[in-house]
């Protein structure tokens, strides 16, 4: 695949660095590294949808803290 159809974009669950394909742009991709959710966002095309995408990060770390807390919960 030649480069100029892909961009790069961090995985926000994981941080690892992704190459996605140009027509994924808006949709929602699964990390093959966590299979986090989230939705590819080309920054050179679109530089303010990254505050989309960082509020997802945010929505992420709420659910692994629910998460957390009710595996700790059904431990005791």
């Amino acid at each position: 695949m030649p480069r100029y159809n892909v961009f790069l974009q961090e995985c926000p669950v994981c941080g690892r660095p992704l190459e996605i394909r140009k027509e994924y742009h808006g949709e929602k991709v699964v990390c093959p590294h966590c299979s986090g959710l989230f939705t590819a966002v080309d920054a050179s095309r679109d530089p303010f949808d990254i505050w989309n995408q960082n509020n997802h990060l945010l929505h992420r770390a709420d659910q692994l803290l629910e998460q957390c807390a009710a595996s700790s919960s059904a431990m005791n």
